[in-house]
């Protein structure tokens, strides 16, 4: 049996990318959501109750990448999430304080919390607001009388941030399709700009495929929607034919969908089945995700609870800091856990000294304490787009910060604390992540392949026919690319792991191309019949 070990990079790990389009929308929609609570707390003097309520105003991070039907259930479900979570924390704390069994408690919470946010495919930012929330809640003196009353607290903010994030919808219903829609024409013209480069074959097939789903999540078939939905049609034509493709009309398209303005309009060449082909299809339900996640769970649970473990033996008296640290790093394979805690320690790091350089402020009085933090929740999710351990540098002062709203602390003290959490869990962290390996990783790479050559094979059978059903052709295809999508997603997660059997990059690239190129004729076909359909 051969085995890959992946690459532990360094260069690169700290590069700055683009930030995210929509940067802003969780910057002003966190602050939005936290400032009322605190300072109504701070008007009636009792900012130490403010854990509770952030525990609410942070589930407004979410979702914002979602049409707004998607996006109600979504909240919903991130909102439930949380109380449920902070519940368990809640009342595990005023059952015990011995602290191992807290430390144990919190790395299940952090392992449920990661296996269910990847298989339900939250998005960012993930586990980690959760069990930051949680985490801290373990460690917080209580008592089973309060544990309602600070569950009614997370919940009355949870419905405010609830709010802040449906709130755009009345101003843009339909921004996020929109903007899923410009994103699959953008990169279908860098696809026709560079038809020999796979990565960019691949990167505008999941643009298409993520626009579609977005059109799908949106609720009703309103007129904009479907003309959005010829728009990705169009997009789909550019994959099958690239050098028919002009570039730069994908881009103008894409630019005309920001704002409010009217949907562009394609010329009519008869419209492919699109979403009613999609709708057709089976979805995977997210709890049949829940089984390849399984490595992944144990690498958390075992990662959070040696990190606190070792914190303890360190004698810090936050251990959950160290068990966040550690949870922060999962990611999909080994690869991407390293650079994420390189990521984790840097930017941990750089907000220690941020910290210290503002705590004077801060100090001035509650007040500036409440409206320091609220800069830091503003700057976080404004830079952390562009890579983690920038968002990181105003995270961490954010998070020494909070601490202190029951009352100042000796800031050499917790920046010490945090200092030695950082590295700890970090270190830890990674140790469990080569510990725990996923075998599997390369099982599910020859699953998807049979997935695929099985797609291909019948969209294949069907284009051999001299009149295919359209409806049948189209359902077809959808398969097949959504198929390819996966491949590439599931290749990509087992590249990065270590000691698994060698993967077939050879059978990967020979499906990839043949498949692409079922999908191609499959565009061409379905094209030309329905551009006969609508001729007079």
């Amino acid at each position: 049996m051969s085995s890959a070990t992946p690459r532990l990079p360094l260069v690169g790990v700290l590069r700055l990318g683009r930030p995210s389009d929509i940067w802003f929308k969780p910057a002003v929609s966190v602050v939005v959501a936290v400032a009322p609570p605190n300072l109504t707390l701070l008007a009636l003097g009792r900012l130490d109750l403010a854990m509770y309520t952030m525990a609410g105003s942070l589930c407004a991070l979410y979702a914002h990448n979602r049409p707004y039907a998607a996006r109600a259930r979504a909240l919903a479900w991130v909102v439930l999430g949380m109380l449920t979570g902070l519940a368990v924390a809640l009342v595990a704390a005023s059952l015990t304080t011995n602290a191992v069994a807290l430390v144990t408690v919190g790395a299940l919470l952090a392992a449920a919390q990661k296996a269910l946010c990847d298989a339900a495919r939250t998005g960012p930012p993930g586990n980690v607001i959760f069990t930051f929330i949680t985490s801290a809640a373990l460690f917080a003196p209580q008592t089973l009388a309060q544990v309602p009353g600070h569950l009614a607290l997370a919940a009355t903010a949870g419905v405010w941030a609830w709010l802040i994030g449906m709130a755009p919808g009345l101003v843009r219903p339909h921004g996020p399709e929109r903007r899923a829609t410009a994103h699959a024409l953008r990169t279908a013209a860098a696809y026709a700009e560079k038809p020999d480069d796979p990565r960019a074959r691949a990167a505008a097939a999941a643009a298409v495929q993520a626009a579609w789903q977005a059109l799908l999540s949106a609720g009703a078939r309103t007129e904009p929607r479907r003309a959005l939905d010829r728009l990705v049609v169009r997009a789909e034509v550019a994959l099958a034919a690239p050098a028919d493709t002009d570039p730069e009309r994908l881009r103008g398209w894409a630019r005309d969908l920001r704002g409010n303005g009217p949907v562009p309009r394609t010329e009519d060449r008869g419209e492919l089945l699109g979403i009613d082909a999609e709708l057709g299809l089976d979805t995977v339900p997210w709890w049949r995700r829940l089984g390849p996640l399984t490595p992944l769970a144990l690498r958390t649970a075992l990662g959070c609870a040696l990190a606190g473990y070792a914190s303890l033996a360190f004698g810090v008296g936050r251990p959950y800091w160290a068990l966040v640290t550690a949870a922060s790093l999962y990611q999909a394979n080994l690869t991407l856990t390293w650079s994420r805690g390189v990521q984790r320690v840097v930017g941990n790091l750089a907000g220690v000294l941020l910290f210290a350089a503002v705590v004077p402020l801060a100090h001035l009085g509650p007040a500036a304490l409440v409206l320091c933090c609220l800069a830091f929740n503003f700057g976080a999710e404004a830079l952390i787009s562009r890579n983690y351990w920038l968002g990181s540098v105003c995270v961490t002062p954010m998070a020494l910060l909070i601490t202190e709203f029951a009352g100042f602390q000796e800031p050499g003290r917790l920046i010490t604390e945090r200092i030695v959490d950082t590295v700890v869990g970090a270190l830890v962290g990674f140790v469990a992540a080569i510990a725990v390996t996923d075998r599997r990783a390369g099982d599910r790479v020859e699953h998807a392949l049979s997935a695929v050559d099985r797609a291909r094979e019948r969209t294949a059978r069907l284009l051999a026919e001299p009149d295919p059903a359209i409806a049948a052709l189209e359902s077809a295809r959808r398969t097949l690319a959504a198929a390819l999508v996966e491949l590439r997603a599931t290749v990509d997660a087992a590249s990065g792991e270590w000691w698994q059997c060698a993967l077939p990059q050879e059978r990967v690239v020979l499906a990839e191309q043949a498949g692409h190129r079922t999908l191609a004729a499959t565009t061409r076909r379905l094209t030309s019949a329905t551009t006969e359909d609508v001729r007079p």
